[in-house]
């Protein structure tokens, strides 16, 4: 509506005057300083100053009206144009100022909102360090515990084998800690019976073991060459099941357990000569090697 007004004032004013005489430059700037003024920002920002420039045009125009050639039309031409100006300045200065408070109150929120989307990828990364090192610390317990165990078992493995030396012939192989027992000390010839000097000797051997029992045991029967292959495997067999029985009946885990008649195979002394075959018909206890970690 002001800007309305404005265009009729300045209509009208050239409609009665500008035949009548011609305007002054500094009227006809004073007028368009206010247009411009009344058509941008500062009917709401500077209302106040453009009502004075409004009133101040009035007043050149009236003395224009009066007077058209006075120099005071031109001096209250030049008033109402700065006063326009003014007002058109000060709105500027207020349209900045709300420019640069939003502007500055987007990079607040900008800033927070990266503030919070760096915290909360800190967050995640120091939850997600602690649980890498809980697992590492997990892992290190779980290896720790393994590695005390195989150390147990290898402390236990080496105390039996130290007390088998003393009963009997023991060694080390690719199948684990092989104690021998000869045959003569266990069966009487062509017999799978254990005699009773035998059951003594196995006693000792089991109180050995007795610190393994989470060991597999494979019992191993042999014969010398004497008789046919198929008497010899049968003979072998039953002898390994005689030994297997009677370590079970001790105490020894049934499921740890097994017995394997292997006959004439595998001598380890010359059959043709009578020690020779003594000391092939054999019982062979394997202790197995520990499993790899």
């Amino acid at each position: 509506m002001k800007t309305i007004g404005s265009l009729i004032i300045v209509a009208c004013a050239a409609f009665f005057y500008g035949c009548a005489s011609t305007v002054p430059s500094e009227l006809t700037d004073a007028r368009l300083a206010y247009l411009h003024a009344s058509e941008g920002p500062a009917a709401q920002l500077a209302p106040a100053e453009l009502h004075k420039a409004k009133e101040a045009l009035a007043k050149a125009e009236k003395s224009f009206s009066d007077d058209a050639g006075s120099y005071q039309t031109r001096d209250l031409a030049y008033v109402a144009q700065r006063k326009a100006e003014m007002a058109h300045a000060q709105a500027s200065i207020a349209v900045q100022k709300a420019s640069k408070t939003r502007a500055d109150k987007d990079y607040q929120e900008t800033q927070s909102d990266i503030l919070q989307e760096k915290t909360q990828d800190l967050s995640q990364a120091q939850a997600a360090l602690a649980a890498s090192e809980q697992g590492r610390q997990a892992k290190a317990a779980q290896l720790s515990a393994e590695q005390k165990a195989r150390l147990e078992a290898e402390k236990k493995t080496s105390e039996a084998e130290d007390a088998l030396a003393k009963l009997a012939a023991v060694k080390e192989d690719e199948r684990g800690l092989v104690i021998t027992l000869s045959g003569s000390v266990l069966f009487r010839s062509n017999e799978a019976t254990l005699m009773p000097g035998a059951q003594s000797k196995l006693d000792q051997v089991v109180e050995a073991l007795s610190s393994t029992r989470d060991r597999n045991v494979v019992v191993e029967g042999y014969t010398d060459s004497q008789g046919s292959d198929s008497h010899n495997l049968a003979l072998s067999q039953r002898r390994a099941d005689a030994v297997r029985s009677y370590l079970v009946h001790k105490g020894y885990p049934a499921g740890r357990v097994s017995a394997k008649g292997i006959g004439e195979d595998r001598p380890i002394a010359d059959n043709a000569t009578s020690e020779g075959r003594a000391n092939n018909r054999r019982v062979e206890i394997v202790l197995e090697h520990l499993a790899k970690p």
